[in-house]
């Protein structure tokens, strides 16, 4: 846990991409680094993205590609010029001598950076996420060294990432480690079954509050209260027009979208004739 220092949040597309460069390092190579990019406020650190960089490390001295580096974050400026240069990752447990080294350079591209460490050969039987920060120690005009203090570590997504999220925590149950994307349909349903489960839950603790099995919680009954102020007052018909109305304008959509495909698929076909 942090002492001070602002929250770090991380997204799932940051870890994915990680894990993935550390799966596609070079022979030999114990660890990766790379650039983190994100956004900074008064209380946190929010990254977003990252690449990684290429370097050789050895027991005597590392070596980093800052060229590479330069051109990387120049190329990604033109995709998301929000995005800034907030650190630096590096795949393993432990901050080692080279780390200090690798830091001082980022410290140049950025004001106060972040040090991420991804344990991802789990070490620990986990993945293990920790974010530093540096600061200097010692005495002013002799000796001066570097401590890295950690700070808290959140992780956000968007609801773009949360369909991936969802997807890959259903392949850990598959048989062979796979899982397809289901359709807009399905997943329509599996949406109105998990509101049917949430909604049976709630149900369940409203009767046993009111039968007096459980001491009522005021906390919840203020979610409760707003969250019943916040569905729409209208008849049951109404809502069922709407719904089907929302379903076939959904099936109708999807029905195009194979439509055009066919097209496309056909039109290669005839153009290879």
């Amino acid at each position: 846990m942090s002492v001070f220092g602002p929250v770090v949040k991380i997204h799932p597309v940051v870890l994915a991409s990680i894990s993935d460069s550390y799966e596609r390092r070079n022979e030999g190579a114990i660890r990766v680094i790379g650039t983190l990019l994100g956004t900074v406020d008064k209380h946190s650190i929010e990254v977003t993205n990252c690449f990684s960089v290429p370097h050789n490390e050895s027991e005597d001295e590392v070596a980093v590609d800052m060229e590479f580096a330069k051109n990387m974050y120049e190329l990604h400026k033109r995709v998301s010029p929000t995005e800034v240069i907030i650190g630096w990752y590096a795949t393993g447990f432990d901050i080692t001598e080279h780390s200090v080294l690798i830091h001082e350079y980022y410290s140049r591209e950025a004001t106060n950076p972040i040090h991420l460490t991804v344990d991802t050969a789990l070490q620990s039987g986990k993945m293990n996420i920790r974010a530093y920060v540096s600061a200097q120690m010692g005495v002013p005009g002799k000796t001066v060294g570097v401590m890295f203090t950690p700070l808290t570590v959140k992780y956000i997504y968007y609801d773009t990432e949360r369909i991936g999220v969802d997807l890959l925590q259903r392949t850990r149950l598959a048989t062979g480690r796979t899982k397809g994307l289901a359709s807009d349909l399905c997943q329509v349903g599996g949406a109105a079954a998990r509101m049917q489960d949430m909604l049976t839950t709630v149900l369940a603790y409203v009767e046993d509050v009111l039968s007096g099995k459980v001491t009522a919680d005021n906390s919840v009954g203020r979610f409760l209260m707003d969250l019943v102020n916040k569905v729409p007052t209208i008849s049951a018909e109404d809502f069922e027009n709407m719904l089907n109305s929302n379903i076939n304008d959904l099936l109708m959509v999807t029905y195009l979208s194979n439509l055009t495909q066919a097209q496309i698929a056909l039109n290669e076909k005839l153009v290879l004739l």
